[in-house]
Formats: structure tokens, C-alpha cells, sequence
């Protein structure tokens, strides 16, 4: 059998526009309080949050104004590429690997459009080879980075001594719909932020990827999404997502592990995607996260947000400085998101 990969490096990058969760909180009650009279009782959600500030591609006062999707979809392509770069460069400097040594990139995606896709603008822009294998992966949404960490090892395991380079990037920004006043809205104002991560894969030293596992439930496509309107993408989430997981995710943690020849019990590491604190709070209950790693979690959502896909691979790189490989100790990468649907990806450090 071919050995499994092993993740070589990860690196992140964030735009750079801050802004912090008391000036967004005053922004959301200015906008929300036309259509929620009951707008001093929904606001304390972005204190409950546990968000400090998050990082944007453009500032504060874009928020104020009405755009187009075309011009929120040109920004995506400007700026999805440039964080893309900024992170694969990072990666591949962090592993000292040349980009020439690249043999398939897979690029992780859900807040914008582009045909051709990024991938095909960003292997000239990072020097990969014009025959590299691309592999765009577009509507996973949170569950993207786990997703697309388990299937960039499934490429690297199916062929030995090649490097595989995963990037997600994700610009939650440029999807606000000022004219949104749903509820929905104002949780994603409360958390959504810019951001993208890349992991390369290959032989190594570094934690092996040992498997993944896709879990879609039926009947619950409507619990998180975006809706199509002419503004662009609109949010969609289900106050049910936290009662999902405590019904839901360990069946399907159970699952993945027994596809690996692994019990759940046997996991020591849990690393978590911080899609909010509520959702966080239902892990803790239903699975035996370690302390250490529910905070590695919740240190990623204090200073960046909810990132959609890239968010897990920033607890991943967080994960990778404080825990050296060696140890043999398994672990799991799970991330939820549209479907409704669960995604892992299994680790021996």
C-alpha cells in the first residue's frame, strides 16, 4: 500500500482591513434596528460570539453601501488570488519545498465565481508547472478545508514522492447583503471575516493523513447555504445547526474513525472548526475533546472569525506549533457546512 501523506507545512494570510467586534456590533445596531424593534435583545450575540476582530478586504465603510454582485465578484477574484499567493508562498517557503516540486494544486472556494477558475491564474503567479493537475472544489462551505484536506492526501497517497498543495481562501465580506435584514444576517455580521490557509502534502516528516469521511444527512439541504439574489449571495443558516450536532456528530465522528480502523475513544486530538460558540459548546458535549484543543478552536474565533474552509486549517496550523509530530497519538480535522454535512479528515501526528 502507498504510504500515507504527511501534512509538510500550513500557512495562513488575512487582508487588511481590522475591524473589531464593538465597531461591528455599533454597525449592526444602526442597520438592524430599523427592522428588529427588539434589537438591544439580539445584539448581545456578538459579546456571546467570543470574536475580538476579524480582517476584511476592504474597509469599514464598504459595508455602508449598496453593491452589485459584479463588483462584490470582481473584488473576489482581485483578492481571493492575492491571499491565495500570500499563503501558498508562505507554505512552500515554510517547507522549503520549490514550486516546481508541485505536482496538483486543489483550491477550496464557496464566496465567489470564477471560470476559469483561481487555481488556473494562481499557478503562474507561485511558478507551479503549466501541467500541474488542478482540482477545484466549489459549495462545501465551512466543511471545505477538512474536505479538502482528506481528498489533496487521497491525491498525494495515490501517488508517492509527488506534492500536493491544498489552498481554501474564502472572502465571507463580500458576501453581505446590506439590504438583508434577516436574522440570519445579522449572526453572520456577527462572525464572518476574509481569510485563506494552504497545507502541502506529501513525504515527509509531519503528521500523516490517514483517511477521511463525508457524512450528508437527508431532508436538511436547507440548514446553511447562500440563496442567489440580485445583490449576490445571500446567507442561510437554521437555528437547528447546534441541535444537529449534539444529535448528529458522533455518530458521524464514529463513523469516520471506524473507516480508519480506529475507535472514537482512541482519538487525542480534536481540531475543530470554530463555526461559533454554540456550535463549539454541542461538540464539547457530545465528543471527548481535550481542553487544549477546544481552545485552539476558540483562540482562531477570537482573532479571526469565522473564515468558512480556511478557518479549520488555521486551528491546524495552530495545532502544528504546539504539538511537534512523533508522538503516533491519532487525531481528527471535522468541519460542518451546507448540505447540511460533516467532513473529516483523520491524523496520526
Amino acid at each position: 500500500m502507498s504510504p500515507d501523506p504527511a501534512i509538510l507545512a500550513v500557512a495562513t494570510a488575512v487582508p487588511p482591513y481590522r475591524i473589531g467586534q464593538g465597531e461591528a456590533k455599533e454597525f449592526a445596531r444602526a442597520l438592524f434596528s430599523a427592522s428588529h424593534r427588539d434589537i438591544d435583545r439580539l445584539l448581545p450575540l456578538f459579546d456571546n460570539a467570543r470574536v475580538e476582530g476579524r480582517n476584511f478586504c476592504v474597509p469599514r465603510e464598504w459595508f455602508e453601501r449598496d453593491h452589485a454582485f459584479p463588483e462584490k465578484n470582481a473584488l473576489y477574484e482581485e483578492w481571493a488570488l492575492d491571499l491565495s499567493e500570500k499563503a501558498a508562498r508562505r507554505v512552500l517557503d515554510r517547507a522549503g519545498v520549490g514550486p516546481e516540486e508541485v505536482e496538483a494544486v486543489f483550491l477550496v472556494s464557496t464566496t465567489g465565481i470564477s471560470t476559469p477558475s483561481l487555481d488556473s491564474r494562481l499557478i503562474f503567479r507561485i511558478g507551479l508547472s503549466p501541467h500541474v493537475r488542478r482540482v477545484p472544489v466549489w459549495g462545501l462551505g465551512c466543511a471545505g478545508g477538512a474536505a479538502g484536506l482528506a481528498a489533496a492526501a487521497d491525491h498525494a497517497r495515490a501517488r508517492p514522492g509527488r506534492k500536493v498543495l491544498l489552498v481554501a481562501v474564502e472572502l465571507c465580506g463580500l458576501t453581505f447583503v446590506r439590504g438583508d435584514l434577516s436574522k440570519s444576517n445579522l449572526v453572520a455580521t456577527s462572525l464572518f471575516a476574509d481569510g485563506a490557509a494552504a497545507v502541502l502534502l506529501g513525504e515527509g516528516e509531519g503528521p500523516e493523513v490517514i483517511g477521511g469521511h463525508s457524512t450528508t444527512w437527508p431532508g436538511t439541504e436547507d440548514v446553511m447555504g447562500w440563496d442567489v439574489v440580485e445583490e449576490g449571495l445571500r446567507v442561510r443558516f437554521a437555528r437547528s445547526v447546534p441541535r444537529l450536532v449534539g444529535e448528529r456528530m458522533a455518530q458521524s465522528v464514529e463513523a469516520a474513525c471506524r473507516a480508519c480502523g480506529l475507535k472514537a475513544s482512541q482519538l487525542r486530538h480534536h481540531l475543530l472548526h470554530p463555526g461559533g460558540t454554540r456550535v463549539l459548546e454541542a461538540y464539547e458535549r457530545v465528543l471527548d475533546v481535550d481542553p487544549r484543543d477546544l481552545e485552539l478552536s476558540l483562540g482562531v474565533l477570537r482573532e479571526f472569525g469565522n473564515m468558512s474552509s480556511a478557518t479549520v486549517l488555521f486551528v491546524l496550523e495552530r495545532f502544528l506549533e504546539d504539538y511537534p509530530a512523533g508522538s503516533g497519538e491519532p487525531g481528527i480535522v471535522s468541519a460542518l457546512g451546507p448540505g447540511f454535512a460533516a467532513e473529516h479528515a483523520l491524523f496520526r501526528c
